[in-house]
């Protein structure tokens, strides 16, 4: 058996085919507003249909339970509900949600709930109506504290929005809050990164996200860059701004466990590791992917025709790939290096590949695991291949 196999093998160990999910993720595609970054599956709408998305996610996974022949509801550890915007529903949908899936699929007991929010729709009277549906966790996304920044992104919640939605969670006894920033903006607007930061943590949050700024192809901002009208931060200032936040974040008392991610002690996201470990997991929604390993799944983007595939009662597949040994040795490795759990290193030519990352700073070497750095995460992708590359062809590693 090649060296690749094993480290698909490895990536598999906590799942099969035969697994059911024990984490569940749910799109809701309704903002506000379309953020001039965002290629997400979202429509814009001044009033989300709560009911109708609420029909359409129930239906979906009752047909995905029959399909699957499920004897019985999925026991969940973890919950979460993304968008576009869930703090735009009505503020009893969290609770009829749970209601409503409860023959197909109940929380077990210390499951980690999260919903993401944006401020400006993150009131008391939501805040309040979630914890008493049995969320635990909210996801917030403040993106800066930078007044023109805000604006240039078609962002609603003002400078004050996320303190504003802080104080309301709080007041909720919500006590597992995230805060998402975006990092690697134009130049010429001027947002002070360190400044954002030390704003970020006077909100006293249990976790940070931060997101490096891409030109999706399918984003306003995509367009911009494309047309010459906008220009992206370059390597260097990505690193710095990259650098900065780990320096700050874990001098704060933060842990920096996975390539974009920061929790305190005891809280880090649950949900997010299902996906950064192979293991199965459901996704409901419009351009929700799911994964049953081998077979990953996604759903057709657009509200209208996720609506109508359920109407006729059809699953809202787009399309779907099995995961070959090649590319299952390529995202083991990818998914192990993104944590601080690490990748395990056996073979000859990944010790010394290990080793040539350590002495480079990008890498540290310890009982037959390399973590990576934060320097080392800047580099992800491309170590990910030479690791998988190492583990695949060793001979051609070990030379030089």
């Amino acid at each position: 058996m090649g060296r690749g196999r094993s480290i698909s093998a490895r990536w598999r160990d906590a799942a099969g085919p035969g697994d059911r999910p024990r984490s569940l993720y749910l799109h809701v595609p309704f903002c506000a507003r379309r953020c001039s970054y965002c290629d997400f599956a979202v429509q814009a709408t001044s009033e989300a249909p709560t009911r109708a998305w609420l029909d359409a996610v129930v239906a979906e996974l009752r047909l995905r339970r029959d399909e699957e022949g499920w004897d019985a509801p999925l026991a969940l550890d973890t919950v979460y509900v993304g968008g576009g915007t869930p703090s735009l529903l009505d503020a009893g949908a969290m609770a009829e949600l749970r209601e409503r899936l409860a023959p197909h699929a109940a929380w077990n007991d210390g499951a980690e709930w999260t919903c993401e929010a944006n401020p400006e729709s993150f009131t008391p009277a939501v805040a309040g109506a979630w914890r008493e549906a049995g969320v635990n966790r909210v996801s917030l996304g403040a993106q800066s504290f930078h007044a023109p920044t805000l604006r240039w992104m078609g962002r609603l919640h003002g400078v004050d929005g996320p303190a504003r939605a802080v104080m309301a969670a709080r007041g909720a006894g919500l006590h597992n809050l995230s805060v998402d920033l975006i990092f690697g903006l134009p130049e010429r607007l001027g947002r002070d990164w360190g400044a954002d930061l030390e704003l970020a943590l006077a909100l006293e949050p249990e976790h940070v996200s931060l997101y490096g700024l891409t030109a999706e192809v399918g984003a306003p901002l995509g367009r911009w860059v494309r047309e010459g009208k906008e220009a992206l931060a370059d390597e260097d200032r990505y690193a710095d701004e990259y650098l900065l936040a780990h320096r700050t974040l874990t001098g704060a008392g933060f842990e920096h466990y996975e390539v974009s991610n920061f929790g305190l002690a005891g809280r880090r996201s649950r949900h997010n590791f299902a996906y950064w470990t192979g293991v199965p997991y459901a996704a409901l929604g419009p351009g929700a992917h799911s994964f049953h390993p081998p077979l990953r799944r996604w759903n057709v983007r657009g509200w209208d025709a996720y609506r109508e595939a359920l109407a006729a009662g059809r699953l809202p597949v787009e399309d779907e790939e099995r995961v070959d040994e090649e590319t299952a040795g390529l995202e083991g490795a990818w998914l192990g290096l993104r944590t601080d759990l690490g990748h395990p290193v056996s073979g000859a030519a990944e010790r010394r590949l290990a080793s040539l990352w350590e002495a480079q700073g990008w890498a540290r070497v310890a009982d037959g695991v390399v973590r990576l750095t934060a320097e080392g995460w800047l580099r992800l992708d491309r170590l990910a291949v030479e690791m998988a590359s190492a583990a695949e062809h060793p001979a051609p590693a070990l030379q030089g």
